[in-house]
């Protein structure tokens, strides 16, 4: 048995990967979706000082908390930053990695520094009202809320870097202006990651949830085994 530790995106509550919770308990593993501070049905801690920090301690938390110490990191979107940090904070709490269209993050980098031009003008936009709240993209799901700014800016502190465990990235190829393309290229050769190609969009869970739960299913394999 494993313990899924579900972190979704952007503007994303833990309702997002409930559905996946499920999943993955049906199939005798632990899952535990994680609602970062000032998003979902925690909107209402938001500050402007909520930064990528803030969330880094939410999980970590979390793992306290339910006492896990054999994780599987899942990260999706801006996840991604966050799972990296947890890695290198408590590797010994963290049995795997999976990147569900994520960024993979060097130190010192941040979400800011990887999204790309419109994800930026984005950020920047939608932080207009409050100067410290990103609203969410037109077209998401109803019960997204608004994204602290800071947690899209501040740089990531990686000393340790990843820890030495089953890593997996899952790139979905089917959406236009996707930042996760050079991420994929950059990866896919590496020897340390398997990498997993799907044709769909970025809302994974609502376009390709039954190939995801294959991957983490197979994520606890050891690496080298397709």
């Amino acid at each position: 048995m494993a313990t899924f530790v579900l972190v979704p995106g952007g503007w994303h509550g833990g309702w997002y990967f409930q559905g996946m919770a499920a999943r993955l308990r049906a199939e005798g593993h632990a899952a535990v979706p994680v609602t970062l501070t000032g998003l979902g049905d925690r909107a209402h801690l938001a500050t402007a000082s909520t930064n990528l920090d803030t969330h880094i301690q939410d999980v970590i938390a979390v793992l306290n908390a339910e006492r896990v110490n054999d994780a599987v990191l899942v990260g999706h979107s801006y996840g991604g930053m966050v799972i990296t940090a947890v890695a290198d904070r408590v590797p010994e709490l963290i049995e795997g990695l999976v990147y569900s269209d994520a960024y993979v993050p060097a130190d010192g980098e941040s979400c800011w520094d990887l999204a790309g031009e419109a994800f930026r003008t984005l950020f920047l936009e939608g932080a207009a009202v409050d100067g410290y709240s990103v609203r969410p993209p037109a077209g998401l799901d109803p019960r997204v809320t608004a994204h602290p700014l800071a947690s899209f800016l501040q740089k990531i502190s990686l000393p340790r870097g990843l820890p030495d465990v089953r890593r997996d990235y899952v790139y979905l190829s089917g959406w236009e202006g996707t930042p996760f393309t050079g991420v994929y290229h950059r990866l896919r050769n590496d020897p340390a990651w398997r990498v997993h190609e799907i044709d769909a969009g970025h809302n994974v869970m609502a376009e390709a949830g039954d190939r995801l739960l294959r991957i983490l299913l197979d994520s606890l394999k050891p690496q080298g085994r397709p």
